[in-house]
């Protein structure tokens, strides 16, 4: 498959995978797996998401992040590495950086509702007393957008050339995460570190990110030619794209892209941006070994063999939310 260089994000609709025509499921997963092997991102539509349940979710979370710092740092546990429950201002940066994302946020979890015993390996959520109702749209966010990442996957499953099933069990109660995100206002931008920024350019760790959208600019996406080309997508769009596992998975060829969150105009900078991406993990067992079939003399394998278990435990520790 030829390079191209996109200028914008190709969009899909998730309606033409499933919707029982062999020749529009054929098409979507050509789609897909072009978009996959070039620029690493999609925007995605019918993916089960309503608009009434996307205001929900913002107007709550931006209820939480209205509180007093000392409030929400009640639900801030250091022994969970970030895993659940809120992350305050400055604790994250990326890969290489020393210098704290400017955001705060909050993660929410695998609730196990079968009888998996992998549910002892998961920390129970955290749901903060002062916004009750946190609990149950996050919950059902989660779900709507683990059911759309499993089609997702199913048809990377087909473009792989693998049982379209493949990713099923492996990520059936998988280490999942929704993250709400507050990019908080910086009322005076000189008292903050020069290179701060919202979130430093990073590749997503897991297999593939959800992103609803975003409720400000900000978002790009490091094309391979350099050149650095701005995210958007309609409000009726989730943002898709391939996260680090798979590419390990794939020997790299399905691109986890670099992107990054820029902050705003100066005069912009005492504003608030929301942001809340869904972290497709799968059961940490996975192994993450190069698939034999994306090997051969002109891409010799790029990555030892790990478990996500592992590589996720060692992604933490470089991103600061855990001790080594």
């Amino acid at each position: 498959m030829s390079e191209i260089l996109f200028d914008e994000i190709p969009s899909l609709d998730l309606a033409d995978f499933m919707s029982g025509d062999e020749t529009r499921k054929a098409r979507f997963v050509e789609q897909l797996g072009e978009a996959y092997q070039n620029i690493g991102f999609i925007a995605l539509r019918n993916h089960g998401l309503s608009y009434e349940l996307t205001d929900k979710l913002y107007t709550t979370i931006k209820i939480f992040f209205a509180l007093p710092d000392p409030v929400k740092q009640q639900y801030e546990d250091p022994e969970l590495a970030g895993q659940r429950g809120y992350v305050g201002k400055g604790k994250e940066h990326a890969k290489g950086r020393n210098t704290g994302d400017l955001k705060e946020f909050y993660h929410v979890g695998q609730e196990v509702e079968d009888d998996d015993p992998i549910k002892e390996a998961y920390p129970a959520n955290i749901w903060p007393q002062e916004v009750p109702e946190l609990e149950a749209v996050t919950l059902e966010a989660y779900k709507k957008l683990e059911a759309a990442g499993k089609q997702v996957l199913r048809a990377i499953a087909l473009h792989l050339g693998l049982e379209e099933s493949y990713f099923d069990a492996k990520v059936h109660n998988g280490n999942s995460i929704l993250r709400p995100i507050h990019y908080f206002p910086i009322e005076n931008p000189d008292n903050v570190p020069a290179d701060a920024v919202r979130a430093a350019e990073h590749g997503d760790i897991n297999l593939i990110t959800l992103l609803m959208g975003a409720s400000a600019d900000g978002l790009q996406v490091l094309r391979r030619d350099g050149k650095w080309i701005p995210i958007t997508a309609l409000p009726e769009q989730v943002v898709v794209n391939v996260g680090d596992m798979l590419a390990r998975l794939t020997n790299n060829k399905l691109k986890s892209t670099i992107h990054r969150v820029v902050n705003p105009p100066r005069e912009l900078m005492n504003t608030s941006r929301y942001s809340i991406p869904f972290f497709m993990h799968p059961r940490s067992e996975m192994d993450l070994t190069c698939l034999e079939s994306c090997i051969d003399e002109a891409n010799p394998k790029a990555y030892p063999d790990a478990t996500a278990g592992e590589y996720l435990n060692e992604r933490l520790v470089e991103l600061g939310l855990k001790k080594a």
